[in-house]
């Protein structure tokens, strides 16, 4: 991959869902940053971590790039590394009885996504920083607290690298206890500023659920409060996020609305979306709670004039 495919020219998107809830966070979010601080965007899968990281590093402006998480890192990876080698002859025959040649070889460096950030002022983006061993993410102390990055080879002689007065960092993660992350270290924890985000308000999880699936506020409503009943009934942080909501709502647009849909597979379309991220203890009580939003919708009838009638 060469240096120029990790570069991102991030605009805001006129899609974003902006809340009064999610515009708290972004203008809160966005102090820290621009005051220099490293932000940290941590919490559950589904609540649009590394959406909000994007949106965020759009309002600033610069170039983004993106680092995602990977168990395999190490600090070369991140920084840069001697790559290859060039080989260059020099054949000299001016006089024709005698021959002069000058063979060198030089090795080639590669900057890699945080000194391509640091040197030239772009916005890090490091999605999932916890994935990655904490010895890879050593390299990013001196960053974030001397504002000095120190190289892994010499490149041209040079040692380290001062970073860039524009160069800002976004880190997202997941919680400690998820499976396939791990610790970071208090002395890079110490350095960040962390948001703990949490499942969205209603109102924004109904809004995000209607901007992206195109189906009525109404219909998104019914829909996300049924995930918010089995989330509550969950009652742990691997419960079902907004991004299921989204699922079933694009599943019943498709269908031509709740209306339309038929209900067993209104039902099972529930399911399908919402059993695979509840323990198997709690399974039953899902099936409950979608089962009974389901006959409350049933006995609901809408008619000409738009009043509610018991069927």
């Amino acid at each position: 991959m060469s240096t120029a495919s990790l570069i991102m020219n991030v605009k805001p998107s006129s899609g974003f869902v902006v809340t009064p809830y999610l515009q708290e966070i972004i203008e809160r979010a966005l102090d820290y940053v621009q005051a220099g601080f490293p932000l940290n965007l941590s919490g559950p899968p589904g609540v649009g971590k590394t959406t909000l990281a994007f949106h965020i590093a759009a309002q600033l402006g610069r170039a983004v790039v993106l680092i995602s998480g990977d168990h395999l890192f190490n600090s070369s990876d991140l920084v840069g590394e001697m790559r290859g080698f060039r080989k260059s002859l020099v054949r000299d025959n001016f006089i024709r009885t005698v021959l002069k040649t000058d063979e060198s070889v030089t090795s080639q460096w590669r900057d890699n996504p945080l000194t391509l950030a640091c040197r030239h002022g772009y916005t890090l983006v490091y999605d999932e920083f916890t994935r990655s061993r904490p010895e890879a993410n050593n390299v990013l102390l001196s960053v974030l607290e001397e504002g000095i990055l120190y190289l892994n080879a010499a490149k041209n002689g040079e040692l380290f690298l001062r970073i860039h007065k524009d160069f800002r960092t976004i880190f997202t993660s997941n919680p400690r206890e998820y499976a396939g992350v791990y610790s970071a270290q208090d002395a890079l924890r110490d350095r960040m500023i962390t948001i703990e985000l949490t499942h969205f308000d209603k109102d924004t999880e109904t809004t995000i659920c209607q901007g992206r699936s195109g189906l009525s506020r109404s219909e998104c409503e019914e829909i996300v409060e049924i995930v918010r009943q089995v989330r509550q009934a969950c009652k742990n942080r691997t419960a079902p996020s907004v991004r299921a909501a989204i699922m079933i709502a694009t599943v019943v647009r498709a269908k031509g609305g709740l209306e339309e849909i038929d209900r067993t597979l209104f039902e099972r379309v529930c399911l399908d979306m919402l059993l695979s991220e509840v323990p198997i203890g709690q399974r039953n009580h899902v099936k409950a709670v979608v089962d009974s939003m389901s006959n409350r919708r049933s006995a609901v009838e809408v008619n000409g004039d738009g009043r509610e009638e018991e069927r």
